[in-house]
């Protein structure tokens, strides 16, 4: 990411995950979840979900995936040269889970941490809390819970910067890992 400026500081981010915390308490009380495991994604994932397992007072210690090897567009964006092992405390079966990410853009990262979940095991149900949300959707993948909703231009991102502080940056995409634009045009 090139030339970051805040987009949420560390004070807007924090109010922001205390509303998602009171939020996702009442998302589960609706749905009578009781003692849901919470699996935060590397990198920025782990870090909001740290937040937020610890507002809940969730008794089972949380799960941390890395889903480095799942992803289906290593092509675009490179491989992560620092791969974590994911740590899933307790067995996913018939458990309800709360899978958190830092920003839901494409829907691609979801995609591939639904598929490590499955290889451990069938939850019961899979809830998705993202800190932000931001159009670009390419997958068809929506929240149950969202902290922020981005409206960025062509070539901006976000991305969620910490562990002390969290913050928001938006930044540029790099020239080799945006989209083309518009209709291709066929090689003669």
């Amino acid at each position: 990411m090139n030339s970051p400026d805040v987009w949420k500081t560390a004070a807007e981010v924090q109010a922001c995950i205390r509303g998602m915390g009171r939020d996702l308490a009442d998302l589960l009380k609706s749905r009578g979840i009781v003692d849901p495991l919470m699996i935060g994604i590397h990198t920025g994932g782990v870090w909001l979900a740290r937040c937020l397992h610890e507002q809940l007072a969730i008794a089972e210690p949380l799960g941390q995936l890395d889903i480095s090897f799942y992803r289906d567009d290593f092509t675009r964006i490179g491989m992560h040269p620092q791969v974590r092992p994911s740590r899933l405390p307790v067995p996913v079966d018939d458990r309800h889970i709360v899978l958190v990410d830092d920003v839901l853009q494409t829907g691609r990262t979801i995609r591939a941490a639904l598929n490590v979940l499955f290889d451990y095991g069938r939850p019961a149900s899979v809830l998705l809390a993202t800190l932000a949300e931001r159009d670009g959707r390419e997958l068809p993948i929506e929240p149950n819970l969202v902290g922020l909703h981005a409206r960025l231009g062509p070539g901006e991102q976000i991305k969620l910067t910490g562990p002390d502080p969290l913050q928001l940056i938006l930044g540029k995409i790099p020239m080799e890992r945006q989209k083309p634009s518009g209709p291709a045009t066929p090689a003669p």
